[in-house]
């Protein structure tokens, strides 16, 4: 909700405002009433065949036993690259078109339309 609230208040202000931190991609990438492009959650770019970009049998035991353990080492795997692509109008800076990005790796492609 923080990063809705975030947007709201930057609508009309900025020309993109992106969350992250879950590292998953939200699919609600949008371009709010005064102009601004808004997404939740850009997603990460990494290894999805992972947790949250981390070799997995770490975090597993760590969920399992309850306690820390070893360090969490990268997951070397094939990456994914999650990105927003934004056009924007140059007189006012504000957002034209907003589309999600995925390349690579276990997540279904996307590319924006208005990039052909």
């Amino acid at each position: 909700s923080e990063k809705q609230a975030m947007g709201h208040f930057c609508d009309g202000r900025a020309s993109l405002v992106v969350g992250t931190h879950t590292h998953v991609p939200t699919a609600d990438h949008q371009i709010l009433p005064r102009g601004t492009a808004f997404i939740s959650d850009v997603g990460m770019t990494g290894d999805y065949d992972s947790v949250i970009g981390m070799d997995k049998e770490e975090p597993l035991a760590r969920f399992l036993r309850r306690i820390s353990g070893a360090r969490f080492e990268p997951a070397l795997g094939e990456a994914t690259l999650c990105a927003l692509a934004v056009e924007t109008d140059d007189g006012s800076g504000l957002a034209r078109r907003v589309a999600a990005v995925r390349l690579g790796g276990r997540l279904e492609e996307a590319r924006p339309k208005f990039w052909e």
